[in-house]
């Protein structure tokens, strides 16, 4: 990908009641690269990446894809897709079909991760492989950025492993904003991490940065 495209998130504002979740909020993302999301559960994560789908309304915020506002994303396949937290692929599909969908390669996947028969239903797989196959959907097809929510929950150390060749190997074809408990697996893979603590967003790019900020210890 010659072009460097953008994706920004600036001045965005949530509460929920009396409870301010988000205040102070900016962070970018770029093609070519992979940007890391951390912090504590409740801090806000998966809100800001429905903010930035336009999944969630709010007063105050500014979603820029190179420079331009766009305020529902969701609607925009070829800007940004989305791995949610939940299984997306409906369980009586079966792997061939889903790829067929998608307008993606058998042996490519295959290629990436053997173990895969394309003739079982997504509901036969284990839970390891529906996220790698889910993964691999958001990851492969054409769009400027994907937002991955907690891709390496259900995945075995060897899965992880390889998800994260696989990603390195993909964000040269697109923008990558990623969020994850696994702290360290992200820092592996990422060129830039922010911490969303308190509302506001911190760079935490090393593990001494995440200390300094209270999220982990040393």
């Amino acid at each position: 990908m010659s072009q460097i495209h953008t994706l920004e998130a600036d001045g965005i504002e949530l509460e929920f009641g009396l409870r301010r979740i988000l205040s102070d909020v900016y962070l970018k993302c770029e093609t070519g690269k992979i940007t890391g999301l951390l912090g504590r559960n409740g801090q806000g994560k998966t809100c800001l990446m429905n903010i930035i789908l336009g999944n969630l309304n709010v007063s105050a915020n500014s979603v820029r894809f190179d420079g331009k506002v766009i305020r529902n994303a969701k609607e925009h396949p070829d800007l940004l897709l989305y791995l949610p937290q939940f299984n997306f692929i409906p369980k009586p599909l079966k792997v061939k079909q889903v790829l067929n969908d998608f307008g993606l390669s058998h042996q490519d996947l295959i290629n990436w991760f053997p173990g895969f028969n394309l003739d079982i239903k997504v509901g036969k797989l284990s839970g390891g492989q529906w996220r790698m196959l889910e993964i691999y959907i958001i990851s492969k097809t054409p769009s400027l950025f994907a937002m991955l929510d907690e891709p390496f929950t259900h995945l075995s150390p060897v899965q992880i492993e390889k998800i994260k060749e696989f990603l390195l190997a993909e964000k040269t074809n697109k923008g990558f904003l990623i969020t994850d408990h696994m702290y360290q697996h992200l820092i592996d893979i990422s060129d830039t991490v922010y911490l969303l603590k308190d509302g506001k967003t911190h760079f935490g790019r090393t593990t001494q940065h995440l200390a300094d900020l209270g999220y982990v210890s040393l």
